[in-house]
């Protein structure tokens, strides 16, 4: 399975950005997005940015993978509605699809 992870840009070069992310900084390569301001969320996949996301975007996927991750640890407890609010609850689906 292919995931992205959702960065954020401390640090615009010209063909990379310093990101913050989950976990921790790194390094990735913006030629396919062009050069952003530092703050701009970022879908990061494979060491690049795939495309700028919003920052509701960013904590949607977030908690998406957090999911995963607790599932994956075998946690009992996880809430898979308020983690997968746009899967569960149509009604908060981005752009209403």
């Amino acid at each position: 399975m292919c995931i992205g992870i959702p960065m954020q840009i401390v640090e615009q070069r010209e063909y990379s950005a310093l990101c913050r992310g989950r976990n921790g900084e790194e390094m990735i390569e913006t030629l396919m997005i062009g050069p952003q301001p530092v703050g701009t969320w970022v879908l990061k996949h494979l060491g690049m940015a795939r495309s700028v996301i919003s920052e509701e975007e960013a904590r949607r996927i977030d908690d998406a993978l957090d999911a995963v991750e607790a599932l994956a640890r075998g946690d009992a407890d996880v809430d898979i509605d308020g983690l997968f609010p746009d899967l569960t609850q149509p009604d908060r689906r981005p752009g209403g699809w």
